[in-house]
């Protein structure tokens, strides 16, 4: 047995499978549990503190019966920040709006939003940082004043109306914290960083996953999906429905290490969770540019890929692995790069 096997949470994933696996499971219910979301925080796995401050904030909020503070959510792609908003709303008991920061274009976009919202309801916008320069002014009155200003005509027949909103929740997300606009970013009351999963909690993960998509697994296949999973629950899943179809065609319908290790090789992800974009990243670096430094733009030039793409989604986890280093000058590959691409390390290129 290994050491990482809990039993509690053995339990817990057992009964989920016989919920689901029940005959009195009507299809309507099963097509909404087929939703790997978390519906409520006591459901959440990970982010501990993150979950206890959004815990203390909504019961304080519901017992004054008042809307929680306006939420800003900043971290790397897949780690939960949609499904805490989704969470929220739950737990409030209102309705949520989602939209993004690239979807409004004017500020028309956003007031058609705003206008609809009932007291307490949800605004979700994903990539924040992405909003217009005039629509985000926009949302400066809204947030805190709860309305919004019109300008009628020009000149010296100018003039202005406010029109009041109802007390709303703007939960906001952003992968890129550092180019949200200081004025944007002081109206928010909450402000939490979501980090990297930790091996542990993604096979926690794996194994309520696995339940929900009624396909079994056991201890050691979960670990394996987990510590090919870059930190990051939305690719456990990812991971978990492609080894699943494999155990299904090839295997005999149970989740294995040995199954988990040959289905992902097939996928092209190594045992770091290195997909194949990211071994180019490194290879670029180390052999193009003899390990760096180099800057992001050179690099996304000779993959022919978006910066913003290498930056938001391949650099975070490599850098928390120690795999590439940021200097003033650029990227640099890290001796663990080297090792990991079977690459040699030139002497004195360390030093």
């Amino acid at each position: 047995m290994m050491e990482h096997q809990n039993p509690q949470e053995n339990a817990a994933y057992n009964s989920i499978r016989d919920t689901l696996s029940a005959g009195s499971v009507e299809m309507e219910e099963r097509s909404e549990l087929i939703s790997l979301r978390p519906k409520r925080l006591k459901e959440y796995i990970g982010q501990a503190k993150v979950v206890e401050t959004l815990k203390i904030g909504i019961e304080a909020a519901l017992k004054r019966e008042e809307p929680i503070d306006h939420i800003l959510f900043h971290g790397p792609p897949g780690l939960g920040k949609t499904t805490l908003a989704h969470i929220i709303a739950e737990e409030m008991g209102v309705s949520i709006t989602l939209t993004s920061g690239p979807a409004m274009e004017r500020g028309g976009d956003l007031l058609g939003i705003l206008t609809r919202l009932e007291e307490g309801d949800v605004l979700f916008i994903d990539e924040i940082h992405r909003l217009p320069r005039v629509v985000e002014e926009f949302l400066y009155p809204a947030m805190e004043d709860f309305a919004v200003d019109f300008v009628f005509d020009k000149g010296l027949n100018a003039r202005s109306h406010r029109y009041r909103l109802e007390q709303f929740v703007l939960v906001g997300a952003t992968t890129r914290a550092g180019l949200l606009s200081p004025p944007l970013r002081e109206r928010f009351g909450i402000f939490r960083t979501l980090g990297f999963y930790s091996v542990e909690d993604l096979t926690r993960v794996a194994k309520r996953s696995a339940a929900i998509l009624d396909i079994e697994i056991d201890d050691d296949g979960a670990y394996e999906i987990a510590r090919r999973s870059r930190g990051t629950p939305r690719i456990v899943n990812r991971l978990l429905k492609r080894v699943r179809d494999f155990v299904q065609v090839r295997g005999d319908g149970v989740i294995r290490k040995a199954a988990v290790q040959e289905a992902l090789e097939l996928e092209g992800v190594d045992e770091r969770g290195l997909t194949a974009l990211d071994r180019q990243f490194l290879k670029t670096i180390t052999e193009y540019y003899k390990g760096g430094p180099v800057g992001i733009e050179a690099i996304a030039a000779t993959l022919q890929e978006e910066s913003d793409t290498l930056v938001d989604v391949v650099e975070p986890y490599l850098l928390k692995i120690g795999f590439v280093t940021r200097t003033s000058s650029g990227r640099k590959a890290s001796q663990e790069a080297y090792r990991h691409l079977g690459l040699p390390i030139q002497q004195g290129l360390f030093t």
